[in-house]
């Protein structure tokens, strides 16, 4: 039984590291969206990289968005710090998947923050006149 455990282990890392990786590009900002667990409050937050903006009691910094090149509605990659005002050390830091909320998660016993998509410059259809 171990012998197959091991086996079927080896098969599952050996497929993972298989997987092809997808282009990213850089996004400006990004949406996130923060919930008030007790009243049920949700609300959008627009950041720009490098930026600190404050929902409730969390300050939330954004240091990068990443998001798929050729298809850039799929999903978003964020890097945030988000840090309760009240406390020293940050709540969550690392990447938060738009399409996985739950596979990196803020461990907050009030509010709940992920992220939405990227901050995606729309292009301006060229003026033929």
């Amino acid at each position: 039984m171990k012998r197959l455990l091991v086996i079927g282990f080896l098969a599952l890392a050996g497929a993972a590291q298989a997987q092809v990786q997808t282009p990213t590009s850089e996004a400006s900002g990004a949406i996130l969206r923060g919930l008030d667990t007790m009243t049920g409050i949700t609300k959008d937050i627009a950041i720009n990289v490098g930026q600190t903006e404050t929902y409730e009691r969390l300050e939330i910094t954004l240091g990068d968005c990443r998001y798929p090149t050729g298809n850039p509605a799929t999903d978003a990659f964020a890097y945030l710090t988000i840090r309760d005002i009240r406390e020293d050390k940050p709540r969550f830091e690392g990447w938060m998947i738009a399409s996985s909320p739950a596979l990196s998660a803020l461990d907050h016993p009030r509010y709940d923050v992920w992220v939405l998509r990227c901050k995606i410059p729309v292009a301006v259809p060229a003026d033929d006149g």
